[in-house]
């Protein structure tokens, strides 16, 4: 009788069944990159959003855009709602938990900057109702999140979804999609910097559950 998977084992062949199809992202990040670098060079400002282990890597995200990746470069402007620990308890005691988000996003979002929300369940509440007031107030919404449908990417512009069942290799190819979000973003800044160029590609919804990929305007 075969010995049963370590944990190890089984971690590693699940995130390696979730990389297999990965490059299948790459139209999406890039042409989010590209979007990103002009709308921040523009002015603009990239608000971001988790919950526990998801707020975790959105924070991890901002870090990297107002510091930097890899070269030396100007800052750009990007927040982590949950890390506004005051304005949070103080929202969620006055308003409810699931208006700690939402209620940020209205105050200091701006038509045409980007809101990005990541969760492996893609049902969090505060989550939903910041998706909703950031397409109220004219935001261009994008999701990370686990396996789709769910009701975060039917509500978003964008949403790159996961289709593991295991949340640790969500939140693992998150990290990665993180990642490759600010490399395509730094590689995007000369570009955005010299002004208007080839049109940004935008609208794109990638969801690998083994179905055709499918676009959606924003």
């Amino acid at each position: 009788m075969a010995a049963a998977p370590t944990p190890l084992d089984a971690h590693l062949a699940n995130l390696a069944a979730a990389l297999l199809p990965f490059r299948q992202y790459e139209e999406l990040l890039a042409g989010w990159g590209e979007t990103l670098a002009r709308r921040l060079v523009d002015g603009g400002r990239l608000l971001v959003a988790g919950n526990g282990g998801s707020a975790a890597e959105a924070q991890h995200l901002t870090a990297e855009l107002v510091g930097k990746l890899r070269d030396d470069r100007r800052p750009l402007s990007a927040l982590a709602l949950h890390a506004e620990t005051s304005a949070l308890t103080a929202i969620g005691n006055d308003y409810g938990y699931d208006e700690v988000f939402a209620r940020q996003v209205r105050a200091h979002g701006r038509a045409d900057d980007i809101l990005l929300l990541l969760s492996t369940s893609g049902t969090s509440t505060n989550l939903l109702a910041a998706a909703q007031a950031g397409r109220d107030t004219g935001l261009r919404c994008w999701a990370l999140t686990g396996p789709a449908p769910n009701p975060l990417a039917d509500l978003c512009h964008d949403t790159l979804a996961v289709p593991s069942p295991d949340s640790q290799v969500v939140q693992e190819l998150h990290l990665v999609a993180s990642h490759l979000l600010c490399e395509y973003v730094e590689q995007a800044l000369p570009t955005a910097l010299a002004g208007p160029g080839a049109p940004v590609r935008t609208g794109v919804e990638v969801v690998l559950d083994g179905g055709a990929g499918q676009q959606v305007d924003a």
